[in-house]
């Protein structure tokens, strides 16, 4: 992990503190970012205090456990069997200690304290509290109606099912999300 963070964190915070849009990346450079980030934070929050205090530390470290969750709520993966498949499936040779299920689904739910703290110092970092007004919009980005979802092939593996609210309608597609401010620009 330190030769990833050596020549992956730089990169890594200018895209995260320094959003562009021209600057992409697949997914095995985007869960190494998400990890040295977590990784960075988690050590500047436990400086004065450990996480654990007594009893043995666990085989996947708890930045470890909080990137593979924040990573996995790009596919939209929102239960927990369905992200430990994902990872075991597809990305084992960068989690190779990998536990059960039950052990990762419990070691995710024992960090909620420091999972909350870690969202408030990258909100800070990000520049979240310096605009007193956010603006947020959610928005479905539909491929084809319900009717014609199971013939879709566009993004297929990559589009879930959603539901409209304003048109009261289900969809295939993706959602969309603009944040802004007062300041800002969109």
């Amino acid at each position: 992990m330190q030769l990833w963070k050596r020549k992956i964190l730089p990169y890594a915070e200018n895209i995260f503190l320094k959003p562009r849009m021209e600057q992409m990346f697949d997914t095995e450079e985007f869960i190494i970012a998400v990890f040295c980030c977590v990784d960075d934070g988690l050590k500047e929050l436990t400086q004065a205090q450990p996480i654990r205090s007594r009893g043995f530390s666990p085989a996947l470290s708890d930045a470890e456990v909080m990137t593979m969750e924040i990573v996995g709520e790009d596919p939209g993966f929102d239960a927990d069997k369905a992200l430990w498949q994902y990872f075991r499936d597809h990305w084992l040779s960068l989690f190779p200690q990998l536990p059960s299920r039950s052990t990762f689904v419990r070691q995710g739910s024992n960090l909620w304290q420091y999972k909350q703290w870690l969202e408030q110092l990258l909100a800070h970092r990000l520049g979240a509290f310096d605009d007193p007004v956010h603006l947020v919009d959610g928005f479905p980005v539909s491929l084809c109606c319900l009717t014609y979802a199971r013939r879709c092939c566009s993004f297929k593996g990559e589009a879930s099912y959603g539901y409209c609210a304003a048109k009261d309608e289900k969809f295939l597609g993706f959602r969309g999300h603009l944040l802004g401010s007062v300041v800002t620009r969109f």
